[in-house]
C-alpha cells in the first residue's frame, strides 16, 4: 500500500521551520507543503491543533528475537514502538543465539519482512573471533559493504546481558582497524565491574547498583573507544550516556557529521530514563528502575540535559529492554537489568518540551533528524519535500496517564507507570500508511491498524 494523503491545519514541525499549514503525501514520500487544497483520491485528515512531526527514530533496542519470545519479538516490539510514534528502529545483537554472523543477521531481516509494521535495522555482534563476519556484514577499511537493513558493529566492552563480551586490548582494535561504519559501544569497563562487584555483592539494596557500575567505569571504556575511533578513524557511537563524568569529558569530541581535527567521528545518545529518573525515583522504584548503565544521581541528571541541549550529546534512544515482572522481583543483584520504553519516550520527552525543559524542535532534532545522520538513513529523519513519509501526529494539549494494563509490551508494564504525559500519539504513518490510531474517548491504548508485516522496509544507510 502506497499512501496518499493530506494534513490539514497542523502544526508542522518541518525541516526549514514550524508553521501552521498543510502537508501532502503521494506514493509514500512527502511531495508538498504549505497552504493546499485537497485532491481526488487523497485521505484527508483535519489535524487542526494537532502537531505533525517526523516519526521518531529509535536507534536501541533490544526486541529479544531470536531466543526470548516471551518477553518480546519483532513484531509485538515494533507495534509497541508505532504506538509511541516510532516509525523505524535499531535492534541489538545480544539473542540466543547471538546475532554475530551475516547469516543470523539475514534471519533477523527475514522475520522483519514478515511481521515488523514499521521500518527496521540490525546490528551484528563483535566477538573476539568473528572479524570475517564482520567484514561480509559492513565491510573493510574503505570498502564500505551496504547491506540494507544493516546498521553496523555492536561491542559489549563491560558485560551486560548475553554472552557477548569484547574487553581485550588486541581484539578491540582489530574490530576498530580492519571494518568499516559506525560502531556502537556499550562502554563500561569490565575489570573495573569485576573488581568492584566484590566489594558490594553482599548488598541487597537498589543503590547498590549505581555504586557497582560507577561513573568511572564507564568513563574508562568511554575513553577507551574514543581513543581507538581516533587512531582509525572511525565512527564511533557511545550508548545509552548516563553519567556526568563522561558527558563533561565529551565536550567538544563529539561531531555529528564531519571528522574530528585528530580523525574519527564520535557521536553519543542519553535515554528518556536518565533524563527523567534519579535516586529517589530507584530508592522508590527498586528493581523496575534496574539498568545498565544504571539511573545515576540528580546532578548526573542535570549535566546530560545540560550536554544534550549544548549539542554534546546528539540524540535520544530507549535501550527498550522488556523482562517480566516476576524476574525483576528477584531483587539486587540477581533481578535482570532492563526495561520497555519505546511506547512512551517521546511522550516523555514532548512532556519535558512542554514543562520548558527544551522545546518541540529540539524533541524532532534528538529523536528523527539526528539518529537518521548518525547512521546514514536515506530519506528519514525530517519533513521535507521528497522525504519518505514517515509520520506522527501527536496531541500537546490531551494528557493521559502512563497505565501498565495499557502497555502493548509483551510484558505488560512500564516504567512511567502512573505519571501524566503529553506528546501522546494519536496517528502513526510509516511510508504515508496509517499503521496506528488512538482515540482518547474510546480505546485510550489505541489500536494498530495493518497486518504485520505489511509496513516498514530494511533501513538504507548511506
Amino acid at each position: 500500500m502506497t499512501g496518499e494523503l493530506l494534513f490539514k491545519g497542523a502544526t508542522i514541525i518541518a525541516h526549514n521551520g514550524t508553521f501552521i499549514g498543510d502537508c501532502r503525501v503521494k506514493n509514500g514520500v512527502i511531495s508538498e507543503l504549505g497552504n493546499l487544497l485537497p485532491q481526488d483520491n487523497e485521505r484527508v485528515f483535519d489535524a487542526t491543533g494537532l502537531h505533525l512531526l517526523p516519526g521518531a527514530i529509535d536507534p536501541q533496542v533490544h526486541f529479544r528475537e531470536p531466543g526470548k519470545g516471551d518477553l518480546e519479538c519483532i513484531q509485538t516490539g515494533s507495534m509497541a514502538a508505532a504506538s509511541g510514534g516510532i516509525t523505524s528502529f535499531l535492534d541489538m545483537p545480544n539473542n540466543i543465539p547471538a546475532a554475530t554472523t551475516l547469516a543470523s543477521i539475514q534471519a533477523k531481516l527475514d522475520s522483519a519482512a514478515k511481521t515488523s509494521v514499521i521500518n527496521y535495522g540490525f546490528f551484528i555482534g563483535a566477538t573476539s573471533d568473528n572479524l570475517e563476519e564482520l567484514q561480509k556484514a559492513v565491510g573493510k577499511p574503505s570498502q564500505p559493504i551496504h547491506n540494507p537493513g544493516i546498521c553496523g558493529i555492536k561491542i559489549f566492552m563491560g558485560s551486560s546481558t548475553g554472552d557477548l563480551l569484547v574487553d581485550e586490548e588486541e581484539a578491540l582494535e582489530v574490530i576498530f582497524s580492519e571494518t568499516e561504519g559506525v560502531i556502537a559501544v556499550h562502554a563500561e569497563d569490565e575489570e573495573r565491574l569485576v573488581q568492584r562487584f566484590e566489594t558490594l555483592k553482599h548488598r541487597t539494596d537498589m543503590a547498590a547498583h549505581a555504586e557497582w557500575r560507577d561513573s568511572e567505569t564507564a568513563l574508562l571504556a568511554t575513553q577507551r573507544a574514543v581513543r581507538l575511533a581516533r587512531i582509525y578513524g572511525r565512527k564511533l557511537h557511545v550508548l545509552h550516556l548516563t553519567s556526568g563524568l563522561e558527558a563533561d569529558w565529551l565536550v567538544g569530541k563529539t561531531n555529528l557529521v564531519q571528522e574530528t581535527v585528530d580523525g574519527g567521528r564520535i557521536s553519543t545518545e542519553v535515554l528518556p530514563q536518565h533524563l527523567t529518573f534519579d535516586q529517589q525515583d530507584v530508592e522508590k522504584e527498586g528493581t523496575r528502575l534496574k539498568m545498565n548503565p544504571p539511573i545515576r544521581y540528580s546532578e548526573d541528571k542535570e549535566i546530560l540535559w545540560k550536554r544534550l541541549i549544548d549539542g554534546t550529546i546528539q540524540c535520544i534512544a530507549t535501550d527498550h529492554a522488556p523482562h517480566l515482572l516476576s524476574a525483576k522481583a528477584a531483587g539486587w543483584p540477581c533481578a535482570p537489568s532492563g526495561m520497555p520504553g519505546v511506547e512512551t519516550s517521546l511522550a516523555v520527552m514532548l512532556t519535558h518540551a512542554k514543562n520548558g525543559r527544551c522545546t518541540i524542535e529540539d524533541v524532532v532534532r534528538w529523536m528523527s533528524t539526528n539518529p537518521a545522520a548518525i547512521y546514514g538513513m536515506r530519506g528519514k529523519g525530517k519533513i521535507e519535500i521528497g522525504q519518505d513519509a514517515d509520520l506522527a501526529l501527536v496531541d500537546m494539549n490531551s494528557s493521559m496517564k502512563v497505565d501498565d494494563s495499557r502497555s502493548w509490551s509483551k510484558v505488560g508494564w512500564n516504567p512511567f507507570h502512573g505519571r501524566e504525559l503529553v506528546g501522546w500519539t494519536v496517528a502513526t504513518f510509516v511510508g504515508g500508511v496509517q499503521v496506528f490510531e488512538r482515540d482518547f474517548n474510546e480505546k485510550r491504548k489505541g489500536n494498530i491498524i495493518v497486518p504485520a508485516g505489511q509496513t516498514g522496509n530494511p533501513l538504507e544507510m548511506a
